[in-house]
């Protein structure tokens, strides 16, 4: 029976792979589909290097997982971002599942101390990324000043620029940048949220790049470190950072944390005790407001709205995504969302506003679709001819089923509106190391109606002519 059901399973992957593909030239602007050598964990946007006339270059942040027969890797790849409405239809949907993207290409490998298990980047300087690692360490790397390295076995690991201490136990999720100062936020397996300020060891890159290389470069409240952590252990002399503030509210797991976007002493954590708990450094390091139970399962993910800070979204092993009012997060301490989103079958992996629109935003989840949500939709009658099926969830407007297994991250582009980067765990279905896709869907679905139906009103008699 479970053989059947897994088999059963398998064919509803490939049905619905092979009709998104079918759909592709018609629901995507753009899309480079890249079989990956190894799965990676986290793929993040990094500085946009160059615009041209038809495409746009840029950073991009990809961790390889390896088997252990190479190191474990921080790739820095330079991508070639096609500018909205230049890519033809027929070049969208030619693409090879086994093949690398062209549009993709290794710039830089850093030898990581451990697997990456995620990546983000510094918004005030985004050539500076913290990693986790299978350790209770925070990794911070200088992209640029960092060594090209050649991922082989018996390679020495890199050495990070900075390690962030303080974490009792293996920090491997929660992590967050601060958008106004040079501020890391981490949570990890000891239960607690812990902050650090790198604002001397940034100010001390600024002023003498070298000095990254050095020991000691970590400013005033730097001291050195003797192991990184992860695999293969060995001694380096990065500076190191105590926290600045330690946060206890937790009763388990810490698995994602979030800033206030326009507060520094402001954040928010989520969990697997299924709570979400906004902070305030101002308060003291107890919980401004905790909410019990926020869903019914632990929670993986967290993001808060850049636009509309009231606006908090939680997504859960319980396959939903909630929106909260921070204003009135609880009744009874139980959560009391806004809405809930249900239009996954599998645990969500993560949630993330888009910067484009503020009521706009993307989850991805263990089903391997990332669906897009715009929550102004809600409770408005669809009256329009050939509207969304009913059966649809209340809020949905695009589902992008290009990945056949786990989507483990995805990021939008701030540089290139609407452009996504989304990262999956389909090797057993590709026979690859996972599948990395950026895409774009059609500016068509997102556009106000009445723009859009004047538009295809002016290329009318050239439709007659396709349909005749």
């Amino acid at each position: 029976m479970k053989e059947m059901r897994g088999k059963g399973a398998e064919e509803t992957v490939n049905e619905r792979y092979t009709q998104w593909k079918s759909l592709v030239p018609v629901l995507y602007d753009w899309l480079a589909n890249h079989n990956l050598v190894w799965p990676s964990l986290s793929c993040r946007w990094g500085p946009q290097l160059e615009q041209a006339t038809y495409k746009n270059r840029q950073r991009l942040y990809l961790s390889e997982q390896t088997d252990g027969s190479v190191p474990n890797t921080l790739v820095i790849a330079n991508c070639e971002v096609v500018k909205p409405r230049v890519a033809a239809a027929e070049h969208i949907s030619q693409f090879n599942e086994e093949a690398r993207s062209p549009f993709v290409k290794k710039y830089k490998t850093i030898i990581h101390p451990g697997e990456v298990n995620r990546i983000r980047e510094l918004p005030q300087n985004s050539k500076i990324v913290a990693t986790h690692t299978d350790s209770p360490d925070v990794l911070i790397w200088d992209i640029e000043a960092q060594p090209n390295r050649h991922a082989v076995l018996g390679a020495s690991n890199s050495r990070p620029d900075l390690l962030l201490t303080g974490h009792q136990d293996n920090a491997e999720f929660a992590l967050s940048m601060c958008h106004s100062e040079p501020f890391v936020l981490s949570g990890g397996k000891d239960k607690s949220v812990i902050l650090w300020s790198i604002h001397d060891h940034i100010s001390s890159l600024a002023s003498d790049p070298g000095s990254a290389r050095s020991p000691g470069s970590g400013g005033a409240n730097a001291k050195h470190a003797s192991k990184t952590g992860g695999n293969n252990d060995k001694p380096t002399d990065s500076p190191s950072v105590e926290p600045r503030g330690i946060y206890q509210g937790h009763g388990d797991t810490v698995e994602d944390v979030q800033f206030c976007p326009t507060s520094a002493q402001e954040f928010c954590s989520v969990g697997d005790d299924s709570c979400l708990i906004l902070w305030d450094t101002r308060a003291g390091s107890s919980p401004v407001v905790k909410v019990e139970k926020a869903h019914d399962a632990d929670l993986h993910c967290v993001d808060w709205n850049p636009n509309d800070v009231n606006l908090i979204l939680t997504g859960s092993a319980d396959n939903t995504v909630r929106m909260f009012d921070r204003r009135n997060l609880t009744s009874g301490q139980v959560g009391s969302p806004i809405h809930t989103f249900e239009g996954h079958n599998a645990a969500v992996l993560c949630v993330q506003w888009s910067p484009d629109k503020s009521s706009v935003f993307g989850s991805s989840a263990e089903d391997g679709v990332l669906n897009i949500w715009d929550h102004e939709k809600i409770g408005k009658k669809q009256d329009s001819v050939g509207s969304k099926p009913s059966n649809a969830p209340p809020g949905l407007f695009f589902r992008h089923a290009g990945h056949r297994d786990k989507i483990v991250d995805f990021h939008w582009n701030a540089s290139d509106p609407w452009t996504i980067v989304s990262v999956s765990d389909d090797c057993g279905s590709t026979g690859g190391g996972g599948t990395l896709q950026i895409w774009r869907m059609i500016d068509l679905i997102y556009r106000p109606e009445e723009e859009v139906l004047a538009e295809l009103d002016t290329f009318k008699s050239h439709l007659m002519t396709c349909q005749a």
